[in-house]
């Protein structure tokens, strides 16, 4: 193949594609737009990769000599709208590299591809180039004509090397992955962890972005559940979204072997979407393809994409999952449009994720993921940080909602992680907790909530080690998030493991420094080292961090207590007392006040009510420090008995 041909085929770099011949750039299989200089730049760069381009090379392609610019600031400009096309940047570059004082470098790894028409179709539906067949056809078309047997040798052995050359030629080019299917890949190790990363929205409407998230959520949840894989929680990689960082640093950072990152389109009710496979560490292209659905079909969509996935990197299924990637329902578009909406919407208010949900239910009341969503949310207003409702009166509808996902869907994992979070808070029946936390991670094992709980579960019966597993596998699975190095601080707290907790603690917050809940870890753990200065600092800081949450006040009132600054504790614990005859206040919270105040009388009669409410910190009686000035107490060993926990 002439050089000339080489530098009109086009070339693959990242998300990107460049058609010389056309002059034309596109991002996902959808059209960038870019013209003039920095289009130009951009093919140089590429017929020369990894190359410096001096800066005389492109002034003289560029800027003719009898054209008269400031050619610095020209180029300078050209340079950096082509920069922001590909999402580039100058201080750490991705694609293009400055080369002070001489040029530029393009430093992505570059792949020629065959144009994709005119296609002519293999018998597995793939395309291969007529330009390639036309080449070979080039390669023969001036040996003279034989005859008889001698004709019938040359003819075959032509065939022969036109055959052989088509293969190299492809294998070569890499047509369709065939050189992988081929030759292997040599050099790339096994992959074994992946991140999928925020996909694009390419809708022209901002509004969509919910949709977008929600896709990427369900393809890292699809993949999650492949127990082969380590598939790292979308509260990590959604930290990405809209990045400049290099995929390698974003590997490191993240320790996986390959990253999925691609684009979404909703238009209407029908979805595009397009994704890649990279293998993160070289920044190397193994896999893309763009799927079309309408919205009733996508969790088909999003099915099909995992099983490629995995197919492409020879992940292990079990026979449970390959049935799970195979079957897929249809459901209500707009049913699935709430769904989105009451998780994405959710986050920030549980009360509208609630409406979202319940909506979704009402167009699809087979709708089981939805079911599992509510159900969360109901949770979460029972929580004493999450709302201002009664356990008892939130969890129950929370549990009916759980039991319906389930009794529609059975291998939901999230439905099983939902009642098992039920039961634990209100029911108290630890053998089933424990029974439905393991199933829900045996449908998803890479759900860092779900170990989260469980290890949660785990620290509240005492069973120190196995917690301690837990969250260090939540961690691994959700690297940055500050969440997840928090509860781990809790775990070493429980455990009296301090000097431990005080480094989890103090990593959450080197994660996110304005994270409330580290500094109320560290204030209880400063409280039990009895440094007491460092304690009532943390505190105060968490107390305005955190808008005066009565967690947070109740904690303080502890540590006042115990310091010895009575009337300031008298004063916290009043402002509860004020605050629970306009809404529901945890009465446990009113009890750590009342300990670090030495009224015990108080304090049982407090947690007696906390019993009576189903409250939350009652599941902590047997392992919180706080609670320790109580236990030899006969009422409190009685309130543990009834709660059901180990002696």
């Amino acid at each position: 193949m002439t050089e000339t041909t080489q530098s009109a085929l086009p070339k693959r770099f990242g998300a990107f594609e460049f058609n010389p011949r056309a002059r034309q750039l596109r991002k996902y299989g959808h059209t960038i737009r870019l013209h003039g200089q920095p289009l130009e730049i951009l093919g140089l760069l590429l017929e020369h990769p990894e190359e410096v381009v001096l800066r005389e090379e492109l002034r003289a392609k560029l800027w003719p000599e009898d054209t008269f610019v400031d050619f610095e600031h020209s180029l300078n400009a050209a340079v950096n709208k082509l920069r922001e096309a590909l999402g580039d940047d100058a201080n750490s570059p991705r694609f293009i590299e400055t080369v002070p004082r001489r040029g530029y470098r393009f430093i992505a790894p570059v792949e020629r591809a065959l144009p994709a028409s005119p296609p002519a179709t293999n018998h597995d539906g793939s395309d291969v180039n007529q330009e390639a067949i036309d080449l070979v056809a080039e390669r023969t078309a001036d040996v003279p004509a034989p005859s008889g047997a001698r004709t019938q040798r040359l003819t075959l052995w032509l065939a022969c090397i036109a055959c052989t050359f088509l293969v190299a030629l492809l294998i070569g080019f890499n047509v369709g992955g065939l050189r992988q299917r081929v030759l292997g890949r040599p050099g790339l190790g096994a992959i074994q962890s992946l991140a999928v990363l925020p996909l694009e929205n390419l809708s022209l409407d901002p509004e969509q972005e919910y949709f977008a998230d929600g896709m990427t959520e369900a393809l890292t949840t699809e993949l999650a559940q492949i127990s082969a894989l380590k598939v790292i929680s979308h509260t990590s990689v959604v930290q990405y979204k809209g990045t400049k960082k290099s995929l390698p640093q974003i590997a490191q950072e993240l320790s996986v072997d390959a990253v999925v990152e691609g684009a979404v389109q909703r238009s209407g009710d029908k979805v595009e979407i397009t994704v890649q496979l990279i293998h993160a560490p070289s920044d190397r292209h193994l896999w893309a393809k763009s799927y079309e659905r309408g919205l009733r079909d996508v969790l088909e969509l999003q099915r099909e994409v995992a099983h490629a996935i995995t197919g492409e990197i020879k992940a292990k299924l079990t026979p449970p999952e390959k049935v799970h990637l195979a079957s897929a329902r249809p459901i209500n578009s707009e049913a699935y449009e709430d769904y989105l909406k009451g998780h994405y919407y959710g986050e920030r208010n549980t009360r509208k994720g609630i409406a979202y949900f319940q909506q979704a239910i009402q167009k699809d009341p087979n709708y089981a993921l939805a079911y599992a969503g509510l159900a969360n949310s109901y949770i979460s207003l029972g929580m004493p940080w999450g709302g201002d409702m009664s356990p008892k009166e939130v969890l129950p509808q929370a549990k009916a909602a759980a039991t319906k996902a389930l009794e529609i869907d059975d291998s939901l994992g999230e439905a099983h992680l939902a009642l098992a979070r039920v039961i634990q808070l209100h029911d108290w029946e630890w053998t089933l907790v424990e029974k439905e936390y393991r199933r829900a991670l045996e449908l998803n094992p890479n759900d860092a909530m779900a170990h989260n709980w469980y290890g949660e579960y785990l620290q509240e019966m005492g069973r120190n080690e196995e917690a301690s597993a837990q969250t260090r596998q939540a961690l691994m699975l959700d690297p940055l998030s500050p969440a997840s190095a928090n509860e781990l601080g809790y775990t070493f707290y429980t455990a009296r493991q301090y000097d431990q907790a005080i480094r989890a603690f103090q990593r959450a917050l080197e994660l996110e420094p304005d994270y409330v809940d580290p500094h109320v870890g560290l204030g209880w753990v400063y409280g039990e080292k009895q440094m007491y200065g460092e304690a009532i600092a943390e505190l105060e800081k968490a107390v305005n961090l955190g808008n005066r949450h009565e967690f947070i006040v109740a904690s303080l009132g502890k540590v006042l207590g115990d310091s010895g600054r009575r009337q300031e504790a008298r004063k916290l614990l009043e402002e509860l007392e004020e605050r629970s005859k306009h809404r529901y206040i945890s009465h446990c919270l009113i009890a750590l006040v009342q300990i670090g105040l030495g009224e015990r009388d108080q304090a049982v009669a407090s947690l007696e009510q906390g019993y009576t409410d189903r409250d939350q910190w009652m599941l902590y009686l047997k392992v919180d420090p706080h609670l320790d000035d109580l236990r030899s107490d006969p009422r409190f060993k009685d309130l543990l008995r009834r709660v059901g926990l180990p002696q």
